[in-house]
């Protein structure tokens, strides 16, 4: 199986795709209509040579995938807001508004990995200092952070899978896993083949965020220091390289069908059933028009699984995935 090498998220009654420097949302709008916005992205970081080296391309495509995710999630959330401003929006210029909106994207992006990185990787030391009572053993309390760090995570994903609004975009995210699963597997993008393909993917955030929790794990017992605040300075700045080497990970699993690989993808995939829902048909269909608006699954099914179609392109004229 090759990778498509594209991929996406759920946002509010709708999926983002992104391939290459291009993404689409396609939303269902209350009136049942499906719109698809589709835009070029730019990455915070310009030069390409850097987004190509190991281990570094992670940590900035993690932010990009922040910054896209919040930025499509306002956009498809403004379908179902009241219009309750409108007439004092209408006397704010478009440039403007844009720069509001890049200001307010970035303190809300810079807030939430701050917010991550208290809640995930300080607080489960904090709490692990409680073994410190029973135990003097460096070894143990840095398993027992461990074990905390990870069960934080999984309650965490437990509680927000409860919640009526979260289960529909869970579903939503389902819907993108299945329209990956499909094309990736060699059948034709329709309704019908995403609904009987795959809800979990082995390049699933949910995946990626696991597997930094088990790597930090594996760091911390093999990078010790005496001084107490240094360890929470030593967790922090580690951050970015685990990050990173996870990256790494996700990308050989997606495009690996090595059985040690998969063996280490399953808990990954385990906890997708928490954070992806069977969609219904119409989230499908939506799913469909973000892919189609952005890649060309006809000519990847022609030069991969050697499918014909009437109007399939040449591989010349395929944009090739980063």
């Amino acid at each position: 199986m090759k990778s498509s090498n594209i991929g996406g998220q759920a946002v509010m009654e709708g999926v983002m795709m992104k391939n290459a420097d291009r993404y689409a949302v396609a939303v269902r709008k209350p009136d049942n209509e499906i719109i698809v916005k589709t835009e070029e992205y730019q990455s915070i970081v310009k030069n390409k040579k850097i987004l190509s080296w190991p281990i570094v391309r992670g940590v900035f495509n993690f932010v990009d995938s922040m910054v896209l995710g919040m930025k499509t999630l306002t956009y498809s959330a403004g379908f179902f807001m009241e219009e309750e401003e409108e007439e004092s929006e209408e006397t704010k210029t478009e440039e403007t508004e844009s720069a509001n909106n890049n200001i307010f994207m970035g303190l809300t992006v810079a807030f939430a990995i701050v917010l991550s990185v208290g809640i995930f990787m300080v607080l489960p030391y904090f709490i692990s200092l409680l073994f410190q009572r029973v135990t003097d053993s460096r070894l143990l309390i840095t398993l027992g952070e461990g074990f905390i760090r990870i069960a934080i995570f999984v309650i965490y994903i437990f509680l927000i899978s409860r919640m009526k609004d979260i289960q529909r975009l869970f579903m939503y995210h389902g819907a993108e896993h299945k329209c990956i699963n499909c094309i990736e597997h060699g059948l034709e993008l329709n309704v019908e083949n995403v609904m009987k393909s795959s809800k979990q993917h082995k390049r699933c955030g949910t995946s990626f965020l696991l597997i930094v929790m088990v790597i930090s794990v594996v760091f911390f017992l093999f990078i010790r220091v005496d001084s107490p605040i240094l360890r929470v300075v030593v967790r922090i700045l580690l951050v970015p390289v685990i990050a990173g080497i996870s990256y790494e990970f996700i990308r050989i699993a997606g495009r690996s069908e090595n059985k040690v690989v998969e063996i280490l993808s399953k808990p990954g995939m385990w906890m997708q059933n928490l954070t992806t829902r069977e969609p219904e048909r119409d989230m499908a269909e939506v799913a469909i028009a973000s892919v189609e608006a952005v890649f060309d699954w006809k000519t990847y099914l022609t030069e991969n699984f050697g499918k014909q179609f009437e109007d399939s392109k040449t591989s010349d004229d395929m944009e090739n995935p980063a």
